[in-house]
């Protein structure tokens, strides 16, 4: 069966680009420190994993999420470093406004990674799409001095598929009349969007490959897959049904914050501090957005690595932790092993829903709530002058008196305060480290 039958017969009916970082956070770090370029690197030197490994330590085998004693065995002359998101997030703001000079349709997918539609922009650029999204690469690469790998295709999914064809700094364009090409020899699993139980169904149909899967029958997709299989088996046909949305992201189904800190700790104290703190970050993020959670779920992490968690139902949705403390406290006794030492704490919120007009019942002393809420207005208007818990509850004090549980030696951009800056308050400029 011909390409030209099973998928589109125009080559550009839309043009999307996917432009993916290449070991984003050890290039950011090449970028600034030239004299680690080439060598064995990694990040994450303050959570005890892998966050992320340069090409030369990917090459020995190192990948991501594993200990670092175990990399350490790998490549004892190994280069740790801890991750420096602060200008990690400066590198992929850059990164997304770069791109925005060439189409407003740009869409963050994440720290680095974007999505961006430049379907109608050849006759402004007087350039094919190829040659625009080339000169995209160019310009990051020349300006952030970091690598990228672009794809360019019909559909967010066949995007995906070009720029992981060929990394690191890879450059593939996958026109209508070439994606079977492209797919036949890309296992199902390793498309984006189809997870290990799709996987599971669909070779039980021996459907193996990509082009096996596109070149499915219509009434069959249909008939036998949801609505997301459906769609990522339009995409791979070539049908964009996936938009690029350059609105930054307003709706979640939940919000969660953890903490890792090292060494593992059993103090009481400390972890219903980091817990509490968990709690403080994902309601500001809730309070940011206008949502409230109904439930909010609460876990520990071992030493070992174990996690045991705890649900609560609360009875009314909340963003505001002086109201939520309570149920925290609850859940922490819950949690909490005398005899255990533990590594992380998390909370995650959920069954979010807008927090518009606050509905009390006959029990609740609605005044109070009116000064809780006000007080929170205080806190975030504060917190957008100084920084992120400049005002916090007093139970997660310890975290200030006892340290922040980090591992390794803190960055450079966090021991170097510029005129005007604060503990909290630094400029968005990263210190780059050249030789003169």
């Amino acid at each position: 069966m011909s390409d030209d039958i099973l998928f589109s017969l125009y080559s550009w009916p839309r043009a999307i680009l996917h432009v993916d970082g290449d070991a984003f956070f050890t290039s950011c770090e090449e970028a600034i420190h030239p004299e680690l370029r080439g060598k064995p690197l990694i990040t994450g030197g303050e959570r005890g994993i892998v966050a992320c490994a340069s090409y030369a330590a990917k090459n020995l085998g190192i990948k991501r999420g594993v200990p670092l004693h175990e990399a350490k065995k790998i490549c004892p002359s190994l280069l740790v470093l801890p991750s420096d998101y602060e200008t990690y997030s400066l590198f992929s703001r850059r990164m997304f406004n770069i791109i925005r000079r060439f189409t407003p349709q740009t869409e963050e997918y994440s720290i680095d990674e974007a999505f961006a539609d430049i379907t109608g922009m050849r006759r402004p650029f007087h350039a094919s799409y190829e040659a625009i999204a080339l000169k995209i690469k160019v310009q990051i690469e020349r300006e952030l001095d970091i690598g990228v790998s672009v794809g360019l295709s019909l559909t967010k999914v066949l995007a995906k598929v070009a720029s992981k064809y060929k990394k690191p700094d890879g450059f593939t364009v996958i026109p209508g009349r070439q994606i079977g090409r492209y797919l036949q020899d890309l296992p199902v699993e390793k498309v984006w969007g189809i997870g290990h139980a799709t996987t599971n169904y669909l070779q039980k149909m021996n459907v193996r490959t990509a082009l096996e899967f596109a070149g499915m029958p219509e009434d069959v997709v249909r008939r036998r897959f949801t609505k997301p299989g459906v769609e990522i088996w339009q995409e791979l046909r070539g049908e964009s049904v996936y938009p690029v949305s350059p609105e930054e992201k307003s709706t979640y189904a939940s919000i969660s914050k953890t903490k890792t800190f090292a060494p593992p700790t059993n103090n009481r104290e400390y972890l219903f501090a980091q817990l509490l703190r968990n709690l403080e970050s994902a309601c500001i993020k809730a309070r940011r957005y206008g949502l409230a959670p109904k439930k909010i779920v609460s876990f520990l992490k071992k030493q070992n690595f174990d996690t045991t968690a705890a649900e609560a139902k609360l009875n009314r949705p909340s963003n505001y932790p002086l109201e939520l403390v309570g149920t925290l406290e609850e859940m922490f006794d819950v949690l909490y092993g005398q005899g255990e030492r533990y590594r992380a704490t998390g909370i995650v919120l959920i069954d979010l829903a807008p927090h518009t007009q606050i509905q009390y019942s006959l029990f609740e002393d609605a005044v109070k709530a009116e000064k809780i809420r006000e007080l929170y207005h205080a806190v975030d208007e504060l917190s957008g002058k100084y920084g992120k818990h400049t005002l916090h509850l007093g139970a997660s004090h310890p975290i200030e008196q006892f340290g922040r549980g980090k591992r390794g030696a803190p960055t450079v951009r966090e021991q170097t305060k510029l005129y005007g800056e604060t503990k909290r308050r630094h400029l968005g400029l990263p210190i780059v480290h050249i030789k003169v």
